[in-house]
C-alpha cells in the first residue's frame, strides 16, 4: 500500500491522542480529562489510575517496554529518564505495571541541569508533572509523557511551565476584550504557532572528518568555493534523490508521532532545506518542534547524513532560521488577526493590531533578547536574515489604513472606496493582498505575524512566552480603559488612534538590509542590539522583570536565572569554539601547510639544480610562510586570551565578545587564505566544496 493510501492510518498512530483516549477510557474518565484540559482542573487519583492503565496497555500493544517523563529543561533540548513497566512477581516473574502516580509525577535528578543559581549543585531534587494538554507518544520503544519540570522550592526549571502560564495570561485578557465586543461564546483564546524549520544536510563521513562540526556544529574554517548560491538555482529547485529519500522518511516518522509536517523544499544555500508544519496551539507547536529537531538528526543518521541545525554552519552562504508564525485564535475558530467583513469586526481587528504594535514597540529590546545566543549572532543582519533592529512590516494597504486613522483623514481603497475611518464606518480591510518582506523581523502576513529573528537550533518557547505575555499586558491596559467607557465607540476609536500615533515608529515596510534604515531606526529611537552580549544585558531590565512578574510568568529569581544561563551558555559556546580552533590550527592546519611548503621547497631545489626553477614554487612558499606566521601569531593571541577569560559569567560574556571573537576572526582569515593556495591533497579536512556539494 502506498504512503498516501495509508497516511490517514499512519498519522498519529504512535500518539495517545484524544480519539484513542475516548476509545479506551470510560466516559467519566474521558470527561474528567477533557475538563482538566479546558478548565485546568486536577485529576483525582482514581481517574489518573484509569488513564495510566489505558495508556500503558496501548503503549505495550505498540511495542513499548519503558516510559519516560519527557521535559524541556533550560538546555534548549529535551530530556528523558527511562523506566521499564516491569514489576517483580511471584516465581521470579514480572508483570507490566504503570500507576496513576507514575503518570502524573516523576522525580529525575535535577542537579546537572542548568538552574542559573536557583539551587546549589548538591540540591538534586527535581520534579516532573504531567501536562495533560499535550498527548503522550511512543518513541523508540518508550512511552513519552510530556511534563513540566520544577525544583524542590517550586521554581520552574523548564520552558513549558512559563509557556503554559503565558497562554493562560493572554487568554484571560483577550477574553475581556472580546466580551466588550459582545462575544459571549468564546471560552478561551489560544495562541497559534507554526514554526518553519530550516536545516542543512551533509554527508556523515565528511562530517566526522571535521572536529569543528563535531564539537561546535559549524565550520570554524573554510574558504568559499568557486560556486555558492550565486545562481539562485537551489531555492525551490528539484530535490536530489538522496535528500528526497531522507525527507520522505522524516515525514513518515513525524506523521506517526502526530507532527503536522506539511511543506518541504530546498532553501537558498546549497545543501539547505526547510520543513514547515501546519499551525497548532503554541504548547503543541513548541513540543512538536523540539521533537522534529531531534528526529531530523536521527533520521539523517539512518541515511548516512548529518542534519546541521546551527544558524551559520558555513560562512559565505545563507544561514538557517526558524520563522515563528504567531496569531491568536478563539476556541470557536476565529482568528483575531484576520480582518473582518463588518465595521465591528474590523474595529476588533484594529484593536488587537494596535495592542500588538504597542507591545512590540515597548518591549522590542526583550524580543531581541529572546533570540540572542552565539549562533544567531552570525546570522542577524547578515543580508540573509532580519537586522537586529526590531520593527513591524504591515504592507502598503494596511499601513495606509493606519496612517488614515492617525491623521483622521479618509482611506482610499485602491481608488474604489473613500470612507472616513471610524468605528461605525470602517472600510473592508484588504485581506492578504500585500507582498511579503523577508527583511522584516516581524512581518504581518494577512492573518498572523511572522517573527523571523529566531535561530534554527532554538527552542521556540522563549519567543512565544514573550509574545503571549506582551500581548496580555497590552490587552489588559486596553480592557481597563474600555470597561470604564460610557461612550464605547468613540473611546475605542480614540484609543486605537492614540496607540497607533504613539507607536508608529516601530512600523517599517522598507528594506531592512539598507544601512539607511539602521540610521533611520536610530533617529526613531529604536534599539539596535547587534550582539548577544548587548541584548542579554537588558534581559533583566526593570520594566521587563515587572512585566513577567505582573502576569505570574516568571519570578525575579527565575528571570535572573534565565539571564545567567544565557550568559554562561555564551561563554561556554565561544570557549568551545576558540579551543577547537586552536586544536585544529596546531594539530591540523599548520602541520599540513608546513608539509606542503616543505614539498614545494624540495621541488624548487630539485628544479633549481637542473636550472629549471619556476616562480610558482618560490612565490607560493613565500606566501605560505607569511600566512603561516600570521596564523601562528593569531593562534598564540587566541590562546593567551583564552587563558584570561574572567570567571564571572557576565564579564566572561563581554570578554569573549570583545576579545575572543576578533581573535577567532583573525585566525580564520589567515587559515582560509592558506586553504586557497594549499594543494588539496595536503589540506587536512573536507572543504566547503566537499561539504556543500556532496549530497
Amino acid at each position: 500500500m502506498s504512503t498516501s493510501a495509508r497516511l490517514p492510518e499512519l498519522f498519529g498512530s504512535m500518539v495517545f491522542n484524544e480519539a484513542t483516549m475516548k476509545e479506551r477510557l470510560s466516559s467519566p474518565a474521558f470527561k474528567a480529562w477533557k475538563k482538566s484540559v479546558t478548565d485546568g482542573t486536577s485529576l483525582d487519583s482514581y481517574t489518573a489510575g484509569e488513564i495510566a492503565e489505558a495508556m500503558k496497555q496501548w503503549a505495550v500493544e505498540h511495542g513499548a517496554t519503558h516510559y519516560t517523563h519527557w521535559f524541556q529543561p533550560m538546555t534548549g533540548v529535551t530530556a528523558e529518564k527511562h523506566d521499564s513497566f516491569i514489576t517483580p512477581a511471584e516465581g521470579g516473574k514480572v508483570i507490566m505495571e504503570f500507576s496513576g502516580k507514575e503518570l502524573v509525577r516523576g522525580e529525575p535528578d535535577a542537579s546537572s541541569f542548568p538552574s542559573g543559581g536557583l539551587r546549589a549543585t548538591f540540591e538534586a531534587r527535581g520534579y516532573t508533572a504531567w501536562d495533560p494538554t499535550s498527548p503522550a507518544f511512543i518513541k523508540e520503544g518508550s512511552l513519552c509523557i510530556p511534563t513540566v519540570f520544577f525544583s524542590y522550592s517550586g521554581h520552574a526549571l523548564d520552558k513549558k511551565t512559563p509557556l503554559l502560564k503565558s497562554m493562560d495570561a493572554v487568554s484571560k485578557q483577550a477574553l475581556r476584550i472580546l466580551r466588550l465586543f459582545g462575544d459571549t461564546t468564546t471560552r478561551r483564546v489560544i495562541p497559534q504557532v507554526g514554526a518553519e524549520q530550516e536545516y542543512f544536510l551533509i554527508d556523515k563521513k565528511l562530517f566526522n572528518e571535521r572536529r569543528d562540526l563535531r564539537y561546535a556544529g559549524r565550520t570554524l574554517f573554510g574558504a568559499k568555493p568557486p560556486r555558492g548560491q550565486e545562481l539562485e538555482d537551489h531555492y525551490f529547485g528539484a530535490i536530489k534523490p538522496r535528500v528526497a529519500a531522507y525527507m520522505k522518511d522524516l515525514d513518515e516518522t513525524l506523521w506517526a508521532l502526530g507532527v503536522l509536517s506539511k511543506t518541504k523544499h530546498n532553501e537558498v544555500a546549497p545543501s539547505q532545506h526547510e520543513m514547515a508544519p501546519i499551525f497548532s496551539d503554541a504548547n503543541t507547536a513548541c513540543d512538536t518542534n523540539q521533537l522534529a529537531m531531534e528526529l531530523m538528526k536521527k533520521v539523517a543518521d539512518r541515511h548516512d547524513l548529518v542534519c546541521l541545525l546551527h544558524e551559520k554552519p558555513f560562512a559565505g552562504v545563507n544561514g538557517s532560521g526558524k520563522h515563528d508564525n504567531w496569531s491568536l485564535g478563539t476556541d470557536t475558530g476565529v482568528n483575531l488577526f484576520k480582518p473582518g467583513k463588518t465595521p465591528s469586526q474590523n474595529a476588533q481587528f484594529l484593536l488587537f493590531l494596535a495592542a500588538f504594535i504597542k507591545g512590540v514597540d515597548e518591549y522590542a529590546d526583550f524580543l531581541r533578547a529572546t533570540v540572542a545566543f552565539p549562533g544567531n549572532d552570525h546570522r542577524l543582519g547578515a543580508q540573509e536574515a532580519p537586522p537586529a533592529v526590531v520593527s513591524i512590516f504591515l504592507g502598503d494597504e494596511l499601513e495606509a489604513v493606519v496612517e488614515a486613522i492617525i491623521s483622521g483623514t479618509v482611506y482610499r481603497d485602491a481608488g474604489k472606496q473613500t470612507l472616513k475611518i471610524g468605528v461605525d464606518v470602517l472600510p473592508a480591510i484588504p485581506q492578504d493582498n500585500t507582498d511579503r518582506n523577508r527583511t522584516s523581523p516581524m512581518a504581518f502576513t494577512g492573518n498572523k505575524f511572522e517573527f523571523r529573528m529566531l535561530g534554527s537550533s532554538q527552542s521556540v518557547s522563549g519567543p512565544n512566552i514573550a509574545l503571549n505575555t506582551i500581548m496580555a499586558e497590552e490587552l489588559e491596559q486596553f480592557a481597563d480603559i474600555l470597561e470604564k467607557s460610557t461612550d464605547f465607540a468613540n473611546d475605542l476609536n480614540a484609543l486605537i488612534r492614540r496607540t497607533l500615533m504613539e507607536h508608529k515608529r516601530v512600523i517599517f515596510n522598507g528594506n531592512g538590509y539598507d544601512d539607511a534604515w539602521i540610521r533611520e531606526a536610530e533617529s526613531r529611537g529604536l534599539p539596535n542590539l547587534t550582539s548577544t552580549a548587548d541584548a542579554l544585558d537588558i534581559y533583566t531590565a526593570p520594566k521587563n522583570v515587572a512585566l513577567f512578574q505582573k502576569h505570574g510568568i516568571y519570578t525575579q529569581a527565575e528571570m535572573d536565572a534565565r539571564a545567567a544561563i544565557h550568559k554562561e551558555n555564551y561563554r561556554a559556546v565561544i570557549g568551545i569554539e576558540a579551543k577547537t580552533m586552536v586544536d585544529m590550527i596546531r594539530r591540523d592546519i599548520l602541520p599540513a601547510v608546513s608539509a606542503y611548503a616543505g614539498a614545494l621547497t624540495e621541488r624548487h631545489a630539485g628544479k633549481e639544480s637542473l636550472g629549471a626553477a619556476s616562480r610558482y614554487e618560490r612565490e607560493t612558499v613565500k606566501k605560505l610562510a607569511a600566512l603561516e606566521d600570521q596564523l601562528y601569531a593569531a593562534c598564540e593571541k587566541l590562546e593567551a586570551d583564552l587563558a584570561a577569560v574572567p570567571a564571572d559569567a557576565e564579564r566572561a560574556m563581554h570578554f569573549s565578545h570583545d576579545m575572543l571573537i576578533p581573535d577567532m576572526n583573525a585566525a580564520r582569515a589567515a587559515a582560509d587564505a592558506l586553504e586557497e593556495i594549499t594543494d588539496r591533497s595536503f589540506w587536512p579536512f573536507p572543504t566547503y566544496e566537499d561539504l556543500l556539494f556532496s549530497v
